[in-house]
């Protein structure tokens, strides 16, 4: 399955700003609750501010014209107390906003990260961890300041531009339909430009992905950058992709400030509009000068939002860049799905491969058409050269990936009717490169196994002696205890075999996967291993790579994995044969 998310602008699945907007909304459908405080406070807010000027215009006809000074103070008093009401709304709609916010951003991001954690290992052998960094922290944070901020602020504006609509078509509707006009060529000004302006944001935001993804790259690579003094190659990289996103951030910027201009001219030419129409109205009186003043107070009512207007739809289409960006991720499903039990009642094998093919997407068959079958308790080698397959094929045993064609089964059922906790527990794979987190020695052997989570030192330690792995405690300073500091290298790789070779061991699998396990340790730790695997339960079904001849010379079994075919190589000098005519006809 492709699992190749986005990296530059797609928009054959483009879909309306409203549709992506309900969405997005559907993020706060648990927060309904704390949103319709929210929107009480933005009512009560845009209500006391819409009475403001109309106040004030009955105070200059009524009071000031005709020098009523106690007048001018009561209505004074009555509109300050307005004001503070408005100003203890918009408090309570800000924190309870921001709040939710926050909240959003939490859930999103365990979302995320769940999702990522449910999906194959071919999905990340598509994408670039950086890029993933950056959904999950940058794309998810532009989401929060929308939520927290924004989206109420554009609630709030609405309503205050729609209240002051009315109110200045109902006060004068020759002089509000004049005011109004500059409003309408904004409206198509951006309606024509929202497209485009989502565009460069998403492009802004996956150039800073592919930032991210540079950074992280040079970064988990600087020691072999430094061995190879080629920290030239990696500036160069790092500087194409740094402009890249100069350049999109430079476009994004341009494009979410292009409104602000354009919506200031069209509040200037509306205030001119009503300040020389409403004259003239008042020349010929039809208009009287506090209602003028009302008016010009509802203008900057209205055209004031629609400026902040500019700012929020430029949000908005970051928010939904965003958002697609992440919804990539939550849309996917994996397709290592379980399927119903299906008996292989005509054989008793530990493992086998029926017809079975593979390839990577978008890329050559590595397997084709292979058939063999793994007898309980016996000890398999897999060689062939770089490229072969072998990887593949170890992977395939451990359901890592699911066949192109064909089926594989595991101690007679389909492998793919297990599942994940029941097939781990069946199989155990050593990498080559193995995985260890931040912790201790203790924290990453007994990591999966749930038979041993709360198991204490003593206890395991008397485990370990009794697997007869205690002497690979002696290559740790501080034994079980000993920090752990993920892949950093105040450990040795050697090490890191370690703590994986044990962690394989002691859950007791039917079928041990090791994947050049012993590639970088020495010799006499080698030794030790291979002893402790002659100690493993006879019903272990071992599968051995490796390029080091001396450690599958006991083999029981060897298979020599090439140009998609999986052949029995029967002895180690055949093997051999087999190797070096592959080198000589390669």
């Amino acid at each position: 399955m492709n699992y190749k998310l986005k990296t530059s602008e797609d928009n054959s699945e483009e879909q309306s700003i409203w549709t992506a907007v309900k969405k997005m909304s559907s993020l706060l459908a648990v927060e309904r609750r704390n949103i319709y405080i929210s929107l009480i406070a933005i009512f009560i807010n845009a209500g006391m501010t819409l009475i403001g000027p109309i106040l004030v215009g009955y105070t200059v006809d009524n009071y000031v014209v005709v020098g009523d000074y106690h007048g001018v103070l009561i209505f004074s008093s009555i509109l300050f107390g307005v004001y503070v009401f408005a100003l203890l709304a918009s408090y309570v709609q800000t924190r309870v906003m921001g709040a939710v916010g926050q909240r959003t951003l939490f859930r999103l991001r365990n979302e995320v990260f769940t999702k990522l954690q449910e999906l194959p290992l071919s999905f990340f052998n598509q994408n670039k961890t950086g890029d993933l960094i950056s959904r999950i922290n940058n794309d998810t944070d532009k989401l929060n300041q929308f939520f927290s901020r924004t989206l109420m602020q554009f609630t709030a504006s609405a309503f205050t531009i729609v209240g002051a609509g009315i109110f200045i078509v109902v006060i004068n509707y020759k002089l509000g339909i004049a005011a109004l006009l500059p409003a309408v060529f904004l409206l198509v000004i951006t309606k024509l430009m929202s497209k485009w302006i989502k565009n460069i944001n998403l492009s802004s935001l996956r150039a800073e992905g592919g930032l991210s993804s540079e950074i992280q790259e040079s970064l988990e690579n600087f020691k072999v950058i430094v061995a190879f003094n080629r920290r030239d190659y990696f500036k160069k990289k790092f500087g194409i992709a740094n402009f890249t996103n100069f350049k999109a951030s430079i476009k994004a910027a341009l494009g979410n400030n292009v409104f602000m201009p354009i919506y200031d001219f069209a509040s200037n030419i509306a205030q001119l509009i009503v300040l020389v129409y409403g004259i003239y109205l008042i020349s010929i009186n039809e208009l009287e000068i506090g209602i003028l003043i009302s008016f010009l107070l509802y203008i900057a009512r209205f055209y004031d939002p629609l400026r902040q207007f500019a700012s929020f739809w430029s949000t908005l289409q970051i928010a939904l860049a965003g958002f697609e960006r992440i919804s990539e991720i939550t849309r996917l499903k994996s397709d290592l799905v379980v399927t119903e039990s299906v008996v292989n009642t005509g054989d008793n094998s530990v493992l086998k491969f029926e017809n079975v093919s593979f390839k990577y997407p978008e890329g050559e068959h590595v397997l084709n058409n292979v058939n063999f079958s793994l007898v309980e308790g016996k000890t398999y080698a897999l060689v062939g050269p770089t490229g072969g397959g072998k990887t593949t094929t170890a992977s395939l045993m451990a359901r890592l990936f699911d066949p192109t064609k064909g089926s594989i089964y595991l101690l007679g059922k389909d492998i793919r009717s297990y599942t994940p906790e029941e097939r781990t527990d069946n199989i155990g794979f050593i990498l080559q490169e193995p995985f260890i987190f931040q912790g201790n020695v203790r924290d990453n052997i007994i990591y999966g196994n749930t038979k041993y989570t709360d198991i204490s030192i003593d206890n395991l330690t008397a485990l370990l002696k009794d697997e007869g792995l205690e002497k690979l405690l002696e290559r740790f300073d501080e034994g079980l205890m000993t920090k752990v500091s993920g892949n950093s290298d105040a450990m040795s790789l050697g090490q890191k075999q370690l703590i994986a070779f044990m962690r394989a061991v002691l859950r007791h699998p039917k079928l041990l996967i090791l994947d050049e396990a012993s590639a970088n340790i020495d010799t006499v730790t080698e030794q030790l291993l291979e002893e402790i695997l002659l100690k493993l339960p006879k019903e272990t079904t071992k599968v051995i790579i490796a390029h080091r001849l001396n450690t599958i010379e006991n083999a029981d079994e060897i298979f020599f994995i090439n140009g998609g075919e999986i052949t029995p190589a029967g002895s180690m000098e055949h093997a051999v044969d087999m190797l070096l005519h592959n080198k000589r006809t390669s």
